[in-house]
């Protein structure tokens, strides 16, 4: 059936005054060119208030505020984050106090490690693994693994053992370890494996017994801290699938045993935003309350960017959007 349809007349379309209208950008939002020599708290105030430019400023701000009312601020980072050099900013904030715990994934240790013992880290995985030579350094795998199983046997996590084992052997760039810093302030640094990720997996000197029991010695101390999550801030960085999954049994395990964890911010800083810690990380923990925020970009130049925001906010010069 041929249906006729006449032309929609537009003279009876209703309008109102823009001056009525509630509008989501204003003129006190908008950024400001970059001018030659300006300093960089001139190029964080030049920055719109705006989507991502915004929640950078927004999320300085709350974590500038839970330092100052000595709430947590944990952060838990995939491997690359330390791949990409970022260790030295983590352990800075570690020293001021700012960042009071830290969780990483299996990766991490490999890489924390190789930098402070030989100032190098980070192969070729396609070369190496057509030649089955992937994953396989000595040193590596043996140090860790002994550590890990050390560390066990003395009742400690596998962050700690391997913190205290690079402090205690003095490796040569222990400076550049975030868990050899982590040992000595005392802050927590905790590490979460799945059995078969990491190399050290592979090593003649692996201890299964001692990888799990490392493992669930992190978890109870992870969720310690996330059960004094209320009023604070969790940043998940570089982890797409395990630290979400871990962050979210630690949070409903806190709740669980009567901890008030509540209202606190999240925070998703990724290349890409995945499924895992948009929804175990930004949106299903703050849903009844807090904020959950979402960054995206590479971690060498937004990690840096986040943690000069927080030392401007910290020094009261960086400028606030009136809407904020």
């Amino acid at each position: 059936m041929n249906q006729k349809y006449d032309d929609i007349n537009f003279s009876d379309v209703k309008t109102y005054s823009i001056k009525d209208r509630a509008s989501r950008v204003s003129i006190d939002d908008i950024g400001s060119p970059v001018r030659e020599g300006m300093t960089f708290l001139n190029f964080l105030d030049s920055l719109p208030n705006v989507l991502a430019a915004g929640d950078l400023k927004k999320i300085a701000r709350t974590i500038s505020l839970a330092y100052r009312e000595e709430a947590t601020v944990a952060i838990g980072i995939g491997a690359h984050v330390i791949k990409v050099g970022l260790a030295p900013l983590l352990i800075d904030f570690m020293k001021k106090g700012i960042v009071s715990a830290l969780a990483m994934n299996g990766a991490c240790i490999v890489h924390d490690f190789e930098l402070a013992y030989t100032g190098c880290t980070s192969e070729n995985v396609a070369e190496e693994l057509a030649n089955g030579r992937f994953g396989m350094a000595e040193e590596t795998g043996k140090l860790l693994n002994l550590a890990i199983r050390d560390g066990v046997e003395h009742g400690s996590g596998i962050g700690k053992a391997v913190g205290e084992m690079i402090n205690r052997e003095e490796l040569p760039y222990a400076s550049h370890s975030i868990l050899a810093a982590a040992a000595k302030l005392n802050i927590p640094a905790t590490v979460h494996v799945g059995i078969g990720t990491d190399i050290i997996h592979m090593s003649p000197h692996v201890d299964g017994a001692a990888l799990g029991e490392g493992s669930l010695t992190d978890f109870k101390t992870f969720t310690s801290v996330v059960s004094r999550l209320e009023g604070g801030v969790y940043l998940n960085i570089g982890s797409a699938v395990m630290l979400p999954e871990v962050f979210l049994k630690a949070l409903t395990l806190a709740r669980n045993l009567g901890y008030k964890v509540d209202t606190f911010t999240t925070v998703n800083m990724d290349f890409i935003q995945h499924y895992r810690p948009l929804t175990n990380v930004v949106k299903r923990p703050t849903g009844a309350a807090g904020a959950g925020y979402a960054l995206t970009g590479h971690h060498e130049i937004m990690l840096p960017l986040l943690f000069a925001a927080v030392t401007e906010e910290l020094s009261g010069r960086l400028v606030q959007s009136p809407n904020a």
